[in-house]
């Protein structure tokens, strides 16, 4: 299946999603978003109390109900500490490449609904000033923000509105070249949120439907390690759609979706896996297996949770995951692929 027309909708998917600020436990804008794409499509949603939301899809087949996952939790920032200078002392919110944030624009969101730019910054910024600008750690105890208003004291912040326990998103920079490639923060896992939103786009216009009814889960916390605790034991299988790895001894690349045997807590369903592999040499869609030690998903906490039905992940290969990212649309669109297949849509 030829997917190139589905470009447009997938670009444009993709870039909204990324604007809306959503680091885990501070995700409702983008939960919102995605309904809303989903009610314009005509599908009917629900929402778990904890905020995941799931897309409910008819299928061929009443009888059973496959499920597919994606996270629109990203990574972030929350205020820590206020200094006496007015700095805004920061912890992060899941594992971002904190080096890869020293000089990053960000927005600052305020529990009465206000939200201030600032910037990102090493507490050494200045070559002209300190003489370990260059070499100072760049990690929480050694970062800040600087806010973009006349503050001089943690008086003049408070009197913001601003307070420890505020989130702070940093920008996603989400950018589409000439040649193909998705420059963005937060692919890991948005991209794979706009891949399922552009395949219900794609399921409504076509008329097709899948082998078997479909709920589509995205979930609200995967980045802090328990997004997917809470999937509907009527599922017959899961599979998770995030991210690819590239690097090392990986086969993943920028080009293919990435077919996960095994990560961090262990393998995947054998069953579920050869059946992926199979689906994408039969259909000459550009996969590839690899094994991501340094790697979970929501899959594992579903296991954990109790779900007791086989699981497996595929993803776009995603180059430089929780820093300044990158993939193709050839991922993308090969992902997309793979997944229609593992539907069987007709």
């Amino acid at each position: 299946m030829d997917f190139s027309s589905l470009i447009p909708v997938l670009k444009e998917t993709t870039c909204r999603l990324m604007d809306a600020p959503s680091p885990s436990g501070f995700t409702r804008r983008a939960v919102d978003l995605a309904e809303s794409m989903a009610h314009t499509l005509g599908y009917a949603t629900r929402r778990t109390r904890k905020g995941n939301l799931t897309i409910c899809v008819p299928g061929r087949d009443q009888s059973q109900t496959m499920g597919l996952c994606a996270h629109v939790d990203t990574l972030g920032l929350m205020v820590r500490a206020i200094t006496d200078r007015g700095e805004l002392l920061f912890t992060t919110v899941g594992g971002p490449v904190l080096p890869s944030l020293d000089g990053e624009y960000c927005t600052v969101f305020t529990r009465d609904g206000r939200r201030y730019t600032g910037t990102v910054l090493s507490l050494s910024p200045a070559a002209h000033v300190f003489d370990d600008a260059r070499t100072r750690p760049r990690d929480a105890q050694n970062m800040y923000v600087r806010l973009d208003e006349k503050v001089r004291s943690a008086d003049d912040v408070r009197a913001l509105g601003i307070d420890v326990g505020d989130y702070i998103a940093y920008d996603p920079k989400t950018v589409f070249t000439e040649s193909g490639f998705l420059k963005s923060r937060f692919i890991d896992d948005k991209g794979s949120a706009a891949i399922l939103l552009t395949l219900l786009h794609w399921l409504r216009e076509s008329g097709k439907a899948p082998r078997c009814n479909v709920e589509i889960t995205f979930t609200v916390y995967e980045e802090v390690g328990h997004g997917g605790a809470t999937f509907s034991p009527a599922l017959t299988e899961l599979l998770a759609v995030d991210m690819g790895c590239v690097g090392l001894d990986l086969s993943c690349d920028e080009y293919t979706v990435s077919i996960c045997a095994a990560d961090s807590a262990g393998p995947y369903d054998y069953d579920m896996v050869t059946r992926l592999s199979t689906l994408a040499k039969e259909n000459g869609i550009p996969a590839v297996l690899d094994v991501y030690p340094h790697y979970s998903s929501d899959v594992a906490v579903a296991w954990k949770s109790g779900l007791d039905v086989p699981a497996a992940l595929i993803g776009p290969g995603v180059q430089a995951s929780h820093g300044m990212e990158r993939t193709h649309l050839d991922a993308m669109l090969a992902t997309l692929a793979l997944v229609e297949r593992y539907l069987d849509c007709r």
